[in-house]
């Protein structure tokens, strides 16, 4: 008989978790609960969350069954509380990857073995909104997937397993979260099914351990050239693509996407020397190379 469980996820990094759990016999989804659609970008569309336009890929091992899918805007909405408080005691395990909203402890304790987490660095390191930014910026030289259970503390909970993975020194944001969401939705089924069949037990975190990470935004972009160029390069990786780097040149902002060590090309010095721009965006620009930029500013000189 297949395990019961409500996945709650919203985000990219969600869904080949999904997509796993959908896929494997040993599961039933009894619902799927992801944040509302949204306004995107410069004409404010109306965007589904990645993990419900996911659903038309993620589903077809359970072809014929209708999932249930619901979008609260808050846990409290009323509908959203009625629903969730009939199925959530018949459930196994509720399984949450990026959601993006925290759960109060009255929907923790509803399924009969907790809530399961995906989370996307090595806990107790990074512990937080942003650890795979975190990871990179830091030089760390691994990462990974923790597959734990939630308490009330922010990635707190006991740990069920990890599964590591290098940093390569190219690493972006982007192409780190990418393989770790990838090795997400490859360990989790196996080990959910695996703590449900009572073959895993739980192992406290060393708390003392903990590192922590803020939720980013674009101000947190902004680069200090009192860094030095390792400093900067690292964090120019790491915030590519979210929340982004830049600076400003003549009063404007201008985006930094990628850059390396050194003094060639359109270089900024900074606390160990220089850094160099490879590939900016000016305000209102097209995306150019930094020395392509730096030649428009001779120009104008």
């Amino acid at each position: 008989m297949a395990y019961k469980i409500i996945f709650f996820g919203t985000s990219d990094f969600a869904v080949p978790s999904l997509e796993a759990l959908a896929r494997d016999g040993r599961f039933e989804i009894a619902g799927i609960v992801t944040q509302p659609d949204r306004p995107v970008g410069r004409h404010a569309v109306l965007t589904a969350p990645p993990v419900k336009q996911s659903l038309h890929t993620a589903i077809p091992a359970q072809a014929g069954i209708q999932i249930p899918l619901r979008q609260p805007e808050k846990i409290k909405d009323e509908d959203f509380q009625t629903w969730i408080k009939d199925i959530g005691p018949s459930c196994d395990a509720f399984v949450i990857v990026s959601y993006g909203k925290i759960l109060p402890q009255w929907l923790l304790d509803l399924p009969k073995k907790g809530v399961v987490n995906v989370h996307g660095s090595l806990l107790p390191r990074w512990r937080g909104a942003s650890p795979i930014q975190a990871a990179i910026a830091a030089g760390d030289k691994t990462s990974g997937v923790t597959i734990m259970l939630i308490d009330a503390e922010m990635d707190h909970g006991p740990i069920l397993a990890t599964a590591e993975e290098p940093i390569q020194n190219n690493d972006t944001g982007k192409s780190l979260h990418d393989r770790l969401a990838i090795i997400g939705g490859k360990t989790l089924p196996d080990v959910l099914a695996s703590y449900l069949d009572g073959k895993i037990q739980p192992t406290e975190q060393d708390h003392s351990l903990a590192t922590h990470c803020k939720i980013l935004t674009r101000d947190d972009g902004k680069l200090d050239f009192t860094k030095t160029s390792e400093e900067l390069e690292r964090l120019i990786r790491a915030y590519n693509p979210w929340p982004g780097t830049w600076t400003e040149v003549e009063g404007k902002r201008l985006k930094v996407l990628s850059a390396k060590i050194g003094v060639e090309g359109y270089s900024i010095p900074c606390a160990d020397g220089a850094i160099e721009l490879l590939s900016v965006q000016p305000e209102g620009k097209s995306l150019m190379s930094g020395i392509d930029f730096l030649r428009g500013l001779n120009n104008r000189t």
